[in-house]
């Protein structure tokens, strides 16, 4: 009973202070007030953005390709001119033009060592480009967790300040530290909102690059096999 008196008392007190609009607060100081648990979040925020940053512009340079690359391709191969392919693949340094420059290295033996070796390029090609993807899910994941975490520490203590302040209940420190223990998983939420989309964003990407690659490959593998069919 005492606790429902007090929640509905502090619930008020916070109320008038925002009805008041007596106090203001920067978003420094809500950070500092949320407690140590803000620094692994702020953290994993710039780990979030770094990521996304660094691996959206890696994956656009992996996506741009010349539209003639593969009509030039064709053209040298249909010449019997390899070392022209060879040298046209090795001025480009995407993922295309390496597991080409793969398959074309491997010209003269069996048509599946050709694509065994362009199928083993095409994965490394992309795990570099789903590197920190992972890390970036992890942030998503773990952000709010760490902001929960801390709001039910921020809790613990408050009612434990509450039981040890025993009848002299201070209502505006009390209510005050229930909305700073708050603060946290709001930072975690927002954090891990930010790094889901952020996730989601470059996996589509990576998912376009992939499909190009996996349509310029076969097109490179029907063009070898074009004198077996004829």
């Amino acid at each position: 009973m005492k606790l429902l008196t007090f929640l509905q008392v502090a619930i008020a007190d916070s109320t008038a202070i925002a009805e008041g609009g007596s106090m203001k607060i920067s978003f420094f100081e809500l950070a500092i007030k949320g407690g140590w648990v803000m620094l692994p979040i702020i953290i994993l925020s710039v780990i979030a953005v770094y990521i996304f940053f660094e691996r959206y512009f890696a994956i656009n340079k992996a996506a741009h390709m010349d539209t003639n690359f593969m009509n030039r391709i064709k053209d040298y191969i249909h010449d019997g001119k390899v070392e022209n392919a060879l040298t046209l693949c090795q001025s480009y340094s995407n993922p295309t033009a390496r597991m080409i420059e793969k398959g074309i290295q491997r010209i003269g033996r069996p048509l599946a060592d050709i694509t065994g070796a362009i199928e083993n390029t095409g994965k490394l090609e992309i795990y570099a480009l789903e590197k920190g993807l992972p890390t970036l899910a992890t942030v998503a994941g773990g952000a709010p967790m760490i902001g929960f975490l801390g709001t039910v520490m921020g809790m613990i203590r408050a009612f434990v300040d509450m039981a040890s302040a025993g009848n002299n209940i201070d209502v505006s420190l009390l209510s005050r530290g229930i909305y700073t223990a708050l603060i946290t998983t709001v930072a975690g939420l927002i954090v891990g909102i930010i790094a889901y989309f952020a996730y989601n964003i470059l996996v589509a990407r990576v998912e376009k690059v992939v499909n190009q690659l996996e349509a310029n490959t076969t097109e490179f593998l029907d063009l070898l096999n074009e004198p077996v069919s004829k």
